[in-house]
């Protein structure tokens, strides 16, 4: 009896013991933050760059993809070939491929997608780019061919953005809610407000090489509560975290890899042409000469900035430095309001969106600006307002001056598009992005594109303040998180514990 007990007593012994460590599989899951939650899950329905951090590469694909050195690579279309001007692209696409409902992918789709990006009731960021297209065919299943009105060098790695997405045409009108694609993630599911959850769909083409099954995303705006929501262990990764000011504790803490990446935004002061006095370009100079840069990147981002002087990157093809053509000089900026017949103080409306960098930039700026007789009156808005007032292209753009960080790498054809919440529409400036985009020469496009940035910078046309240096905290044993940031995504597929 006591023999049989005995037994029975070391069986439930080892079933309450845990396995050893090298029976446990390695993690499959991951917590990942972001400072931003996304107003809905369709990229190719809205501007906010938080779409793209949850649903690029992971819930949509797109016909290329774009990869952390900025080049491209196959992801929807195996290959690609593009006519000598330019100006015709032939994509072979990838078979066997299918949506999250069953329905298969093909040319059809891709011809969907795209035509329905460039219609007038489009909300699509880069409409302006879809309506470029003369043509869409799809000669069969697996082919199709863009005809474009311009030659257009960079056409392979706009196609990997997150606008470029591919929709099922039948799930395309819930996709905001109930996204659709080919990714090897689907929504799992969406507590507004707090967080999200990605699960591993079972069905993916390349299933067996996605090492995470599930990936949470939370929402954490405040720069205090990200960094307390790393140190605890709560976060396993935070891309693009607001951490400047305590970047030195997480360098020194062995849990940690920091990374400090360079990326294709450009933070800038945005002024209103439609309101005046705004739209005489002596008072766009004056408030540029009353910016100092420096104070703006020591105070808005703790030094992590690169100045830049037009809309324009220092790791940009054909970079030139323009940051001399309005350097600050508040006795300048003075006179140059005096010259416009403007009388001080001059009152102007700054909206600023949620962002550390938008509402402690703003805050600099009114104190910068009020030396040289300007009265910025800040309001603080949410993103849904600032979209709607500020950025939409249907108006009212109810805004004197934004801060805001454009993340998209070559945008600047946006400056030409007559809608554009700016209100720069220059025919010289027109005409010289169509010039560029119609260069198939290398060198000889480089040389108008510096044209382009020192007629943005003299002309005015926004307070550019710098280029941002954005850091990345994870866990020390996760691997695959990007370090430099082409553009704004988060590619789950090559995230991995080791």
């Amino acid at each position: 009896m006591f023999r049989k007990l005995s037994v029975v007593a070391f069986a439930a012994m080892l079933a309450a013991a845990p396995l050893p460590v090298l029976a446990q599989g390695k993690k499959d899951s991951v917590v990942m933050a972001m400072a931003l939650e996304p107003p809905g899950l369709d990229p190719t329905n809205a501007a906010a760059a938080a779409i793209a951090e949850v649903t690029l590469y992971n819930i949509y694909e797109t016909l290329t993809k774009i990869n952390e050195d900025g080049t491209t690579s196959p992801l929807l279309a195996e290959s690609w070939t593009a006519s000598p001007d330019l100006k015709t692209y032939t994509f072979k696409l990838r078979k066997g491929v299918k949506f999250h409902n069953g329905e298969p992918f093909d040319s059809a789709a891709v011809k969907f997608s795209f035509e329905r990006n460039a219609v007038a009731t489009s909300t699509n960021k880069d409409k302006s780019l879809f309506q470029s297209f003369v043509s869409v065919a799809a000669p069969d299943a697996d082919t199709v061919v863009i005809t474009l009105k311009n030659a257009e060098p960079n056409f392979p790695f706009l196609m990997g953005q997150a606008s470029a997405s591919i929709v099922e045409p039948k799930s395309a009108p819930t996709n905001i809610t109930q996204p659709v694609g080919t990714g090897p993630y689907q929504l799992g599911a969406w507590a507004k407000g707090s967080s999200m959850t990605l699960s591993k769909w079972a069905d993916y083409r390349n299933a067996a090489a996605i090492k995470l099954s599930k990936v949470t995303i939370r929402f954490i705006s405040d720069p205090s509560a990200q960094t307390a929501a790393l140190l605890s262990g709560d976060v396993d990764a935070f891309p693009r975290v607001a951490a400047q000011r305590s970047i030195a504790q997480f360098k020194a803490d062995p849990r940690f890899n920091v990374m400090v990446g360079g990326s294709r935004a450009k933070t800038i002061v945005a002024i209103n042409h439609r309101k005046k006095p705004l739209d005489d370009v002596r008072v766009r100079r004056a408030i540029l000469a009353a910016i100092d840069r420096k104070a703006m990147i020591d105070g808005a981002v703790d030094g992590f900035g690169t100045p830049i002087g037009s809309f324009y990157v220092p790791t940009a093809l054909g970079y030139v430095d323009t940051t001399g053509i309005n350097p600050y000089d508040p006795a300048k900026a003075k006179k140059l309001l005096a010259e416009a017949g403007v009388t001080t103080p001059l009152e102007l409306s700054l909206k600023l969106p949620p962002p550390s960098y938008a509402r402690q930039g703003g805050e600099i700026l009114a104190a910068q600006l009020a030396k040289v007789g300007i009265i910025a009156k800040v309001e603080n808005v949410e993103w849904a307002q600032w979209l709607s007032q500020v950025f939409a292209g249907n108006g009212p753009h109810n805004f004197d001056l934004t801060i805001v960080s454009h993340v998209e790498p070559f945008d600047l054809v946006k400056i030409t598009e007559p809608d554009y919440y700016l209100g720069y529409n220059n025919e010289a400036f027109n005409a010289l992005y169509k010039q560029i985009v119609s260069t198939p020469d290398e060198a000889a496009r480089v040389k108008l594109l510096g044209d382009a940035q020192r007629m943005l910078a003299t002309d005015a046309v926004s307070a550019y303040l710098y280029q941002p240096q954005l850091i990345t905290i994870t866990n020390k044993k996760l691997k695959g998180v990007w370090k430099e940031v082409p553009q704004y995504e988060n590619d789950f597929s090559a995230w991995y514990w080791e």
